[in-house]
């Protein structure tokens, strides 16, 4: 049905049940005819689909969804109010009366608002009434908490969408404008990245192509083959390029390729004699990084060739180790750039096949050694 719709519904045995909402049904009726209006859709959404963070439209906004909402970056103006559900509907902020009744302008993409109130405000239609029930994880607990907000608290934010308006494209501008709003970009970016706010300094970076930034932003999200494929973007066009050969071999050397992350850095110093000191002291860590994990192989793979020929199917499952978590590495000295660099990831033991290439001269011993494996 559509809002304002009315319509008769015929119901017969076996779909006359009891239901709450109508007491005195009678469920010995052969048959059933209701008169059916449908006075309005109050449209509630799973933002991630656990429960964790819900919006509740209070009251329709103007226009279409989701077309007319500020699904992009956009310069945003709302009304909202702060309740604590778990304790009485305490209030903690409300803008109406501690912004001297001004609303809150900010853009989004930028961090400025807790990440569970954004998400839920590029949804909304501008006049839109919501009501957002998030859990502290997309509330407080990665942002500044006002006063009054214990840690690990839900939060409710009922919150109006006024207006909203879409950040302009490059069209029409002069070369100056352009350079201007690049480097406006490039400063949130660098921001977003001071501040672990990954996910947002990437999208930044992504839009004024600044391949490099984005490689350190997927480096830092624990993703170093994402990084690896950002600064190939930036070899294939510069081969010589210093920063992104440190780049791509740090990105090298969290993942376990370890040959090529040595090439990288000896690159580098072919290159540039001024970086010798950043890339001996990344192979440094690359030898130690290498060294642990040839010693985790040997650990891992104890007394596996120790066995007689027909006795391997008797190795006990506590000769090797479940999948688990390795030491964090200490991060990377940094080279020159006006953007931090980026710390090396952990190692999965359980990714044999990083394993196999990192110990390979342990196997080779083995090898020469001999032994019979059936």
């Amino acid at each position: 049905m559509t809002r304002g719709e009315i319509a008769k519904i015929f119901l017969s045995p076996p779909y006359i049940t009891g239901a709450s909402a109508i007491p005195d049904l009678p469920l010995e009726a052969d048959d059933l005819e209701f008169k059916v209006e449908l006075l309005q859709v109050i449209q509630v959404r799973d933002m991630v689909g656990d429960g964790r963070l819900i919006k509740r439209r209070l009251r329709d906004g103007k226009g279409e969804f989701p077309v007319d909402c500020p699904l992009q970056d956009s310069v945003l103006r709302i009304h909202y109010k702060g309740i604590l559900p778990d304790d009485g509907g305490k209030v903690f902020c409300d803008t109406r009366v501690d912004n001297d009744g001004e609303p809150l302008e900010f853009g989004s993409g930028e961090g400025r608002v807790p990440e569970g109130l954004e998400m839920c405000v590029k949804l909304m239609l501008p006049g839109e009434l919501a009501l957002v029930s998030s859990v502290s994880g997309f509330a407080y607990d990665k942002f500044p908490r006002p006063d009054g907000v214990p840690d690990g608290a839900n939060v409710q934010w009922e919150v109006e969408l006024l207006s909203f308006e879409a950040v302009k494209d490059w069209t029409g501008m002069n070369f100056k404008q352009i350079m201007d709003d690049v480097e406006k970009i490039k400063g949130t970016g660098n921001r977003l990245f001071k501040e672990s706010k990954f996910d947002l300094a990437k999208a930044k970076y992504e839009k004024n192509l600044l391949n490099l930034n984005v490689a350190a932003c997927h480096q830092k999200l624990g993703d170093p083959s994402k990084s690896i494929e950002w600064c190939n973007k930036v070899l294939e066009g510069n081969p010589h390029h210093v920063k992104a050969l440190y780049r791509r071999g740090v990105a090298y050397t969290a993942r376990g390729d370890f040959e090529e992350a040595h090439s990288d850095f000896e690159t580098m110093k072919r290159i540039d004699k001024s970086s010798e000191q950043d890339a001996n002291a990344a192979i440094i860590k690359l030898q130690k990084k290498k060294q642990d994990a040839e010693a985790k192989a040997r650990k891992q793979f104890k007394g596996l060739f120790d066995k007689k020929p027909g006795e391997i199917s008797s190795v006990s499952s506590t000769d090797v180790k479940p999948d688990g978590p390795e030491e964090t590495v200490h991060p990377e000295t940094k080279p020159p750039e006006d953007l931090p660099e980026v710390e090396e990831q952990t190692l999965h033991p359980g990714k044999f096949w990083r394993l196999f290439n990192s110990g390979t001269s342990f196997f080779k011993n083995i090898a020469r050694k001999g032994c019979a494996i059936l």
